[in-house]
């Protein structure tokens, strides 16, 4: 078994708890009943992916016609805008502490998210010891124009290769079964976190392993290869 040498971070869900789900949601009044956008259509057809793809999956999903898919990503990302001025947005503490773990046990450290909005909320958050998250990392591909979006592997692999570590030797971690699904593709090991209770999305998509909490990976374990729960 390979040791891991590299993890790369998906940010909206796995870093912080963005208000993405909430923006999608409120910006869908206009074209459907907000309330039809539940919690599980939106992990199943907007979580990980690009805007306007998730505009056009949630859409069709509602028997919205999707020439106003553009429409819609629009009105998402003004709400968004506004939800991330006015600071409705919290880090996952258990993230950073795992990602700052990793970092002392000498692993190279990516974030890459198809969001444009990813970096703005990290250069916000101060992690302990001091610094802003938006500066932990060693590879930032956040917003990054990508010609496929997840569940293509494009994002992972260009990550990889900035970090110049071998994708077998990277592990992903992912909050939506689309990202589980790119990493796999890109030839890379990955980790899911349940936060909102879809544990059987995550195993469904073939995840290696999924927690709930990041604290509860074995680091010391990981470094060697080996994805293993521990004890928090």
């Amino acid at each position: 078994m390979q040791p891991i040498s590299a993890v790369i971070f998906d940010v909206d869900g796995v870093l912080l708890d963005s208000p993405h789900e909430a923006a999608w949601r409120l910006a869908l009044a206009g074209f459907a009943e907000p309330e039809r956008l539940t919690a599980e259509l939106y992990q199943a057809l907007v979580a990980g992916k690009p805007r306007l793809d998730g505009a056009r999956a949630v859409l069709a999903a509602l028997g919205v016609p999707e020439n106003r898919a553009d429409e819609y990503a629009t009105a998402k990302q003004a709400v968004l805008s506004a939800m991330i001025e006015a600071g409705q947005f919290t880090v996952f503490e258990d993230a950073v502490a795992f990602l700052l773990a990793l970092k002392r046990r000498g692993l190279k450290i990516a974030a890459a998210s198809s969001s444009k909005n990813a970096n703005r909320m990290m250069a916000l958050i101060v992690v302990p010891g001091g610094g802003w998250l938006v500066d932990a990392f060693d590879a930032n591909l956040c917003g990054h124009e990508v010609a496929h979006g997840k569940p293509d592997p494009e994002i992972f692999r260009l990550a990889a290769d900035a970090l110049a570590i071998t994708p077998a030797c990277c592990l992903v971690v992912e909050d939506a079964g689309v990202g589980i699904a790119a990493g796999r593709a890109g030839g890379m090991r990955t980790l899911g976190i349940a936060r909102h209770g879809d544990a059987a999305l995550l195993l469904a998509a073939q995840a290696e392993l999924v927690v709930t909490n990041l604290l509860q990976v074995d680091v010391i374990q990981l470094r060697e290869g080996r994805l293993i729960r521990c004890h928090i």
